[in-house]
């Protein structure tokens, strides 16, 4: 678990294809690896990685095919900068929001606006937008963030300066893909809310079920 409050930016180092996998060693900044042991997980933009090897100035992770398929790391190029955080523990501070480290989707940056503060829209896939709440938490590319506004799948952000410099959001431009994990709890609720459907193969909420059970008028 993680709490989407990034501690560093990093590097991709080097980019190794095995078979329909991948191995990335990623170059750690700042971040403080004196208490990682090989095993512990670290968020790499928002993705759960497992350090398998600790050279000394970052740490080497295997990526799996259906990761490389359902998150933008297979995106990533040699020299990148990416979000690090360390998995957190029973003392850490929950600063953002409960983050799993796994990612649901894939968004874009569809605008970008420099005003008193950096602005971005995101859309994210049309099946992610029901779990998207205006002043609910959403996490991208790693980064515990508030959702602003909400239109249909496309949502809106309102960047401080602190968070512009301690991620790689400074970077983003109109087009630019990130790694989208939503909220925990709402995709638990609606997980709730299904009862006894939930051991339905199929099973789903949709207009019948909520006016079936009270939900709408």
């Amino acid at each position: 678990m993680f709490t989407g409050i990034i501690e560093s930016t990093g590097t991709i180092a080097s980019m190794e294809p095995h078979g329909g996998d991948m191995r990335l060693y990623i170059h750690t900044g700042k971040l403080d690896l004196s208490d990682v042991q090989s095993g512990d997980s670290i968020a790499v933009n928002g993705v759960c990685l497992t350090a398998v090897e600790l050279p000394g100035d970052g740490f080497w992770a295997d990526v799996s095919g259906e990761t490389l398929g359902l998150t933008c790391v297979g995106q990533w190029v040699k020299g990148q900068s990416v979000n690090l955080e360390k998995a957190l523990t029973p003392t850490t501070r929950l600063g953002g929001h409960l983050v799993s480290g796994h990612v649901d989707g894939i968004g874009k940056v569809v605008e970008r606006w420099d005003d008193a503060r950096v602005r971005f829209k995101i859309k994210v896939p049309d099946e992610l937008a029901k779990y998207i709440a205006h002043k609910g938490s959403v996490c991208v590319d790693g980064t515990s963030l508030t959702v602003n506004a909400v239109d249909g799948a496309v949502f809106e952000l309102n960047i401080v300066p602190h968070t512009l410099q301690e991620t790689i959001m400074g970077h983003y431009d109109q087009s630019t893909q990130v790694n989208i994990e939503v909220d925990l709890l709402a995709r638990y609720l609606e997980r709730l809310l299904q009862g006894d459907q939930a051991a339905i193969s199929g099973g789903s909420i949709n207009a019948a079920f909520l006016n079936e059970h009270g939900f709408m008028k």
